[in-house]
């Protein structure tokens, strides 16, 4: 987070407040990062609302730029401009679909956090997140390189947002529950599970600095128990991994974060592996 020289700020027109400006300037009042203000329209104008936009944060010490631009979809476009603009990070406020639409069609931000090279911090919230709790999430129990690296990744975004914004980092993992089918004995007594786990937790905790009162172990299904354990530790906001799940042939977001995205109450941040930012980087680069 630190490292991010440039962030691209997704702007609604037909929202006065901008959820995804707010953010951005707390990130690039502390990091110093380079602000790219982009409107997806191809019907309407709206450079004199973007020049106002621009005025105020120039006037306030930002280094600022602003663009309309729209190629076929609302996630490409996005995409397009990130990567001409060479943003490390993209900030988007959330606007939920109705149940029906859902069903019927991919969200768009969906398709955003699929397809997108870069981190993605969708807005959810107008609150502070000064001295609140950020919740990351992992799971302990895949240690493999992929999932080691991201475990990384969201540890290390985790400690940079709680630090610019003095706040306060948690992590939950979340923990299978027993299976009478399975043919490892291991997976069949809860007792067993959970020891195995916490063994596993406390190499995890040892590695980042994690202590017992900031590590939330939970037995059950994540995308149950990441939005009760950020309800209740009342979280600001949420950190999120994805791997490939299909190989890199067919990337797709893992459905843990597309099935929390609606019932998570604080913002969301998603990470993805550096092997697979380097496939959707060469995917957006192909003519």
């Amino acid at each position: 987070m630190q490292a991010i020289r440039s962030i691209l700020v997704v702007i609604e027109p037909e929202h006065s407040e901008s959820l995804a400006l707010k953010r951005a300037k707390l990130i690039a009042g502390v990091t110093q990062a380079h602000l790219h203000l982009l409107v997806c329209d191809k019907k309407h104008d709206h450079a004199g609302m973007l020049s106002v936009l621009k005025a105020a944060l120039l006037a306030d010490g930002y280094s600022v730029t602003t663009e309309q631009a729209w190629n076929e979809s609302l996630y490409e476009t996005i995409i397009d401009v990130q990567q001409a603009e060479g943003c490390g990070l993209v900030i988007k406020q959330h606007f939920p679909d109705s149940p029906l639409k859902k069903a019927l069609l991919t969200p768009a931000d969906w398709k955003l956090l699929r397809h997108c090279p870069t981190p993605v911090l969708l807005v959810k919230t107008a609150g502070s997140w000064k001295d609140k709790v950020i919740l990351a999430a992992v799971d302990v129990g895949n240690a493999d390189g992929e999932h080691r690296h991201l475990h990384n990744t969201i540890i290390d975004h985790g400690y940079d947002i709680a630090l610019l914004a003095k706040a306060h980092l948690h992590v939950i993992s979340a923990h299978p529950t027993p299976m009478l089918s399975s043919a490892d004995p291991t997976f069949q007594l809860k007792e067993t599970i959970e020891a195995k786990y916490r063994e596993q937790c406390r190499a995890f905790q040892a590695e980042f600095d994690i202590d017992d009162q900031h590590l939330h172990i939970e037995e059950g299904p994540a995308d149950v128990l990441i939005p009760y354990m950020a309800r209740k530790l009342q979280a600001a906001v949420t950190v999120i991994g994805t791997v490939a799940r299909s190989g890199l042939s067919g990337v797709l977001i893992g459905n843990t974060a597309e099935a929390v995205l609606d019932t998570l109450e604080s913002d969301v941040l998603v990470l993805k592996p550096q092997e697979v930012e380097d496939h959707l980087v060469e995917l957006a680069t192909k003519d």
